[in-house]
């Protein structure tokens, strides 16, 4: 027997059962290793998603909160479970981490414990704005409202939102309602009008509890013996939140009005109900209010007998610099002023001398009024009355002069709801603060450049220019079909309409005014309205292109450039409940603390986030395949050699679809360079053949004898020593993938890339190791690569002679050419750690690397 048969390289030849067998073991292990790697991608495109949620620029919910981190956690066991499979070795560790993270991210996303405790009811009379808690803002800014200022407001009581955490709890709906809300797709119109309906009916169904409904009607029996008389009462919502600054939920809820002591109680479970109107659960996702964060207490006051009601605001809310007080009239119940259901008539008051400035009086054929029959009915006016002013100058005044006394109470503009009873008796029914905005910045544009308008009129709602398909909605149903972007038409400015504004580009009503709830919420959404446009129902086809210029009043026939400007990005769910909850959760998922795969502290139980179990399964996932891949058996029965012409043999380890058919079907143990069909494989070795190595760089004496030094002492550098620089070159490979292990004369080089056409997945990763100088020269050479990756937008790090950088995010091209600039740098970096204390040969080398960088261009 020759000595040469006891060498390594000379292992026995396997039988064809056992290069079965290995390559049956591969195939389960490389099974596991893909689907590691698939589930590390989608956990990477995860957080790349709750990072832009986090931003703020669109709109989402707790659902969709709870749904992302889930899909997040649940990619990432799938890591962890698959890593177990390749090694066990720290596993019941790793799976104790995870449980841990996941139970910190849960506390974060769990909604704050309410107390129930405090009064069921309590007189209105009583509350001030120190009981917004208790009672919501709207009934304790008129609580505080009549006291302060002594203004009338109804006689009545609240009933708070202890009482409706009290019903809640008895009746068992909290976690039914979750399952519900949880269980729907909220961007499914049709699914979230069923869920809807089925939680305003569950809660209609529901039986109040005993002791709150005695202490309801007892309320209410002690109001009659106070008023003299069983009085009707108007039931409105006072939610938590709600008529908050920066949040209106105008329109939203229920109103219940001239109830009756025998339909109290069911009037207040219609009000309760009302908070899962389709347009109030989507008014809620597009604010980021978290539904169990929107308590729900009602105001029941006695009805005041209208001569005339509306809306007034202490100031313009299109126009900030406007100082005017506006007021919406009508004869009769302010309803219609409210629901955009009638034209009102506007006076324009002087805030400081309290003189009418301008008047529009609208035809009013209509009025709302009491009812004992049947409770809110409409009325038609008197002929002679339709065109009157519902309100003389002097009554206008008297408006105007309350509504500035409010907002000096309050400190900010204020929206009022108002009613003067036949005595001429002014009544607050409601205040809230008024949300201002900036008048549009529409391009000035004059006449003549623009094409004729094929509408014009009405009055702007909310300023600015929208384009879009039109499309009417004359019923509910045909909110299901309503595109994205379109531009909603409507007979009616109804407030439930509001649930389609976070999908519109622009709004035109025929009827509604400028104080009405629809008009309100367009104003919060930013979305252009003009209203009261006579003749706009069916005078467009669905789809027909239009440009909507609310400044302007007019309403164009395409799409009209001109006018068109790009709007602000707004983080609409800057500070929001919502977002703080995901912000919370984001601590245990985003942050990476694991960084040093060679650290010490590389292990299962240092893992503190999500992202550090990804990165501890994904180096453990790559290092374990790949020594698995470079095992002398492994190699014979599953890795093939590259042809090439380079005086160096790499190995390629098809982990997937790497190989063209031509490849896979050769009978020998090779591969030739055509046959690969890895888009990174080609790219990185195009960069390492692109320039021919021009050699070692000469020497002076000094660089020499550290090389010589250096390669006595550090036994990396010996071939015999069996450390990890004796390893041979590896590409593992597949059709996106690519991951290269090799040595370059004395240096080490690592480099791992995913490229495909989704760009938010495609990364690449280099680290660059070693060398045969000393450690002054290896750390100088490091950072010598480092700063020319920085400069191609690389993350780096340099520790002694390890350089890290990684670079992601970045289109299929733009990839490729860094993988050709790293593939140049494997080559052309050997031995450049000799002359590194040279600086005038290194900014010579420097100058010709990014000279050569140019042809990658």
């Amino acid at each position: 027997m020759s000595i040469f048969d006891w060498l390594p390289w000379r292992a026995r030849k396997k039988s064809p059962e056992e290069l079965a067998e290995i390559r049956r073991v591969f195939a389960a292990r490389y099974d596991h290793f893909r689907l590691l790697i698939q589930a590390n991608t989608r956990a990477h495109e995860l957080i790349g998603e709750l990072e832009e949620a986090l931003r703020g620029f669109t709109p989402y919910g707790m659902q969709y909160v709870n749904t992302l981190c889930t899909r997040i956690s649940t990619s990432i066991f799938q890591m962890v479970r698959h890593l177990g499979e390749l090694d066990a070795k720290g596993h019941d560790e790793l799976v104790a981490s995870m449980e841990s993270i996941n139970e910190r991210i849960m506390a974060a996303l769990a909604p704050e414990s309410h107390e129930v405790g405090g009064e069921l009811v309590v007189d209105l009379s009583s509350v001030g704005r120190d009981h917004a808690d208790l009672c919501g803002p709207k009934m304790a800014m008129l609580g505080e409202a009549g006291q302060s200022l002594g203004l009338n407001i109804p006689a009545g009581f609240v009933i708070t939102v202890a009482a409706y955490r009290r019903f809640i709890e008895a009746g068992g709906l909290r976690p039914e309602v979750a399952r519900l809300i949880q269980a729907t797709d909220s961007n499914d119109r049709e699914a979230l009008f069923r869920t809807s309906s089925d939680i305003m009916q569950l809660v209609m169904d529901t039986r109040l509890p005993d002791d709150l409904a005695e202490a309801i009607l007892t309320a209410y029996n002690r109001l009659s013996d106070q008023l003299g008389e069983r009085p009707d009462l108007a039931v409105r919502s006072s939610a938590l939140g709600e008529d908050a600054e920066g949040s209106s939920y105008a329109g939203q809820y229920r109103s219940v009005l001239n109830v009756n002591r025998d339909s109290l109680l069911d009037a207040y479970k219609e009000v309760l109900a009302s908070k899962f109107t389709r347009q109030a659960m989507a008014y809620r996702m597009n604010r980021g209010i978290r539904d169990e964060d929107v308590a729900m207490s009602v105001g029941c006051m006695t009805m005041v007998d209208a001569m005339c009601g509306g809306v007034a605001y202490s100031r313009n809310p299109v126009n900030v610099r406007d100082e005017a007080v506006s007021i919406h009239s009508v004869w009769g119940l302010p309803k219609p002023v409210v629901d955009g259901t009638a034209e009102t008539d506007v006076f324009l008051v002087n805030r400081e001398t309290l003189v009418v400035s301008e008047r529009i009086i609208a035809e009013k054929p209509d009025m709302f009024v009491c009812s004992p029959e049947t409770g809110v009915c409409r009325e038609s006016m008197l002929e002679e009355l339709r065109c009157e002013p519902s309100l003389t100058d002097e009554q206008a005044a008297t408006v105007a002069r309350e509504a500035v006394r409010i907002e000096m109470q309050f400190g900010i503009p204020q929206d009022i709801e108002w009613a003067m009873t036949r005595d001429g008796v002014f009544h607050l029914l409601q205040c809230r603060p008024l949300m201002q905005i900036e008048s549009s910045s529409v391009p000035q544009v004059s006449a003549a450049e623009l094409p004729k308008p094929v509408l014009s009129g009405g009055r702007v709602a909310s300023p600015g220019v929208g384009v879009g398909p039109a499309y009417s909605v004359r019923k509910d149903v045909d909110a299901l079909t309503f595109p994205d972007g379109g531009v909603m038409i409507l007979k009616h400015a109804l407030p439930s309409r509001a649930a389609l504004l976070d999908r519109c580009s622009a709004l035109i009503s025929e009827q509604g005014g400028v104080a009405g709830h629809l008009a309100n919420v367009a104003r919060e959404f930013g979305v252009p309205a003009l209203f009261g446009v006579k003749g706009v129902v069916g005078n467009f086809e669905n789809g027909r292109i239009l440009t909507v210029d609310a400044d302007g009043h007019a309403v164009y026939d395409g799409a009209v450039e001109a006018l068109l400007v790009e709007k602000p990005r707004e983080r609409i769910m800057r500070g929001s409940p919502v977002q703080a909850a995901l912000r919370k959760a984001a601590r245990h998922i985003v942050r990476l603390n694991l960084t040093n795969p060679e650290s010490p502290e590389f292990k299962p139980e240092n893992c503190k986030t999500l992202h550090d179990i990804m990165r501890y399964c994904h180096e453990k996932g790559v290092s374990g395949m790949f020594e698995f891949g470079t095992d002398n058996e492994f190699i014979e029965a599953a890795s093939r050699q590259l042809i090439c012409d380079v005086p160096k043999q790499f190995w390629v380890l098809n982990l997937d679809d790497g190989f063209l058919p031509e490849g896979e079907h050769r009978a020998d143990q090779c591969i030739m360079l055509e046959h690969v069909d890895s888009y990174p494989m080609h790219a990185l070795w195009e960069g390492m053949q692109a320039v021919q190595w021009e050699g070692p760089p000469p020497v002076h004496t000094k660089g020499l004898m550290s090389v010589m030094f250096e390669a006595t002492m550090n036994p990396d550098l010996n071939p015999s020593s069996g450390t990890r620089y004796t390893q041979k070159n590896y590409f593992m490979i597949s059709k996106n993938y690519c991951s290269l292990q090799s040595r370059f004369g004395f240096h080490f080089c690592g480099v791992e890339s995913l490229v495909s056409d989704r760009t938010s997945e495609n990364y690449a990763s280099f680290q660059f190791k070693g060398g045969a100088a000393n450690v002054e020269r290896r750390i100088l050479r490091a950072r010598f690569v480092g700063d020319l990756l920085e400069d191609l937008d690389f993350r780096v790090r340099v520790r002694q002679d390890n350089m890290f950088a990684r670079v992601e995010g970045l289109p299929r091209k733009a990839m490729a050419r860094r993988l050709k600039i790293l593939g140049y740098l494997i080559t052309h970096t050997r031995q450049l750690d000799m002359i590194m204390t040279n600086n005038a040969e290194v900014q010579r080398r420097k100058e010709r690397f990014l000279e050569d960088f140019k042809m990658f261009d």
